[in-house]
Parts: C-alpha cells; structure tokens; sequence
C-alpha cells in the first residue's frame, strides 16, 4: 500500500491484512447473434464506478474494477472529451506540456503513480463475460472473508437471449420485421451473499425513475437478498442525491451534494466511500469479535 508522509513524498507500506473493494462499473451487452453484428446494450458510461474507485484507493483499498470495456476509468476519466495532442508542445528536444494544462495533468499523474500497484483493471463486454467474471472474482475474494467489499455499481441487462436460441450468424432484414422474445437473466445476488462470497461486504445500487418507489424497493432487495447496503438513487438526481439502506434501517442515510460542494468539484462518490469505509470498518471489527 502506498502513503503519503508530511512533505508529500509517496512510501511503500505493507499492510498484515488488506482491504480489497471489487468495484463492478458500465453496461453489458446482450448479442442477438452468435457472431454478433447486432446487440442490446445496457448504457451506462461507467462514471459512478470509475470515481468510486479512486475514493476507494484513497481510502486505503486495494482495487479490483471490473468494467465494460471502453467505458470510464479511474484517473483517464478525467481526460475525457479532451485532445491529449492539444495538451502537448513540441520541443527541440523532447515533448512537453502546455502550461495551462500542466497542474491538471501533474495531479492526476501523481495520483495515478501513488496507486497504480494498487489497482487491477479487468474488461467485459457481454452480458456472459460478465456473470462469469463476477463468479471468478466473488470466488476468488472468498479468502478474505470480512476484508473483502464488492461494491457493484455495474449496469447488468435484465434480459437476454440463450445461446440455444439464438441464431448462428447475422439476422438478414429480408426477411421482414423482426420479433425477439427476451428471458430474465437469473438474479445473480443470492448465490452472490450465500455461496461465492457469503462473509464479504456487499452493497448493491437500486436506480429508479420514480422517487416514490426508491426506498421501498431499495428495501425489498435488501430483504430478498440478505446483503449488507443498497444504495439508491433516482436517475435525474443521480449525481446529487443518493440514499443508503442497511439491515434493520428505519430512516436512510441521505447524502446530498450542497451548492457549494457542487460549485468546488466535489462528487458524491467522495461521500458514498467514506460512508462505506466506516460501515466496512465497523462489519470487520463486528466479524473479529462476533
């Protein structure tokens, strides 16, 4: 683990016990094909998962993310919407930086050099690719017990079509309208708290277009499922408001960006990690102790 002295100067601290967050983040696609010309696809741009893990490093976790490929990513999801060759000058003798963009990209590549050793990345695209790297990765932080935080804040395709259905090469337009019959993708959160990583932290996102409906259907996944938090939000106030159900919750915790906060840069996804780093700490003292 990477931290920081008084003087900003980056040291090398090996941690007894880590805390690992797997962080799952974009879309998945659903092939109509099985050499695919055509797909369903689930948008989302990553960015709730890609700022998260950087909160998430900051706080001390080492980081698994697990994202759609193409999607955004810690630390480059900054650069986004901008020309890197207009950030460049060119030299007699090397390639440097433009002074206006010098600061912005010297922070970000401080960051990134700080947790880098700390952050795997691993891409899916389909919805297939998807589940099975969900298993793998749950499975695989198995071993960490209470350590482990999945924090999954990917947006996973409620139907599909199986593979025995679907047909082998491309659908031609000639043959007329066409008509698909979609199956639910198996629900993959029970097996998820039971089996594949039954003493981790999980929290799982509950987005809605209706307000009226978030918190009680943030409160009928966590009664279904058994897991740790969900985390709700409306889909037009997303990025100011979210709220936070746990085990047993009377009133949700309610976080919400001021004006002010807005106006300085800040995100929400600041205030979400460290609302889960505490109520990880606290799960993890629980475990030692129960």
């Amino acid at each position: 683990m990477f931290h920081q002295d008084s003087q900003g100067n980056a040291y090398h601290v090996e941690r007894v016990t880590p805390v690992v967050a797997t962080i799952k983040s974009g879309g998945t696609t659903v092939p109509l094909e099985q050499n695919t010309v055509r797909f369903i696809d689930n948008f989302s741009a990553g960015t709730r998962g890609s700022a998260s893990a950087e909160y998430f490093l900051e706080a001390g976790y080492q980081v698994i993310f697990l994202h759609r490929a193409k999607s955004l990513e810690p630390y480059t999801r900054h650069l986004v919407g901008k020309n890197i060759f207009d950030m460049l000058e060119i030299l007699p003798e090397r390639i440097g930086v433009e002074e206006k963009y010098e600061v912005e990209l010297r922070k970000l590549a401080q960051k990134y050099q700080l947790y880098k050793c700390n952050l795997v990345m691993i891409s899916f695209t389909t919805l297939s690719d998807y589940l099975w790297l969900l298993q793998a990765t749950a499975q695989e932080m198995h071993i960490l017990g209470p350590l482990a935080l999945l924090y999954l804040a990917a947006a996973v395709s409620d139907f599909y079509i199986p593979a025995s259905q679907m047909p082998c090469h491309k659908i031609q337009s000639s043959g007329g309208p066409l008509s698909l019959s979609l199956q639910l993708v198996p629900k993959m959160l029970a097996p998820l708290v039971t089996t594949w990583a039954p003493n981790a932290f999980i929290v799982s996102f509950k987005l809605e277009t209706n307000e009226k409906l978030l918190e009680t259907k943030s409160k009928e996944s966590l009664e279904k499922y058994h897991h740790h938090v969900v985390i709700g939000n409306v889909l037009d106030s997303r990025k100011v408001l979210v709220i936070l159900i746990d085990q047993g919750c009377v009133n949700p915790d309610e976080i919400r960006l001021s004006s002010s906060e807005l106006e300085n840069g800040v995100e929400i996804e600041s205030k979400i990690v460290e609302n889960l780093k505490n109520r990880h700490d606290q799960y993890y003292a629980n475990h030692k102790t129960g």
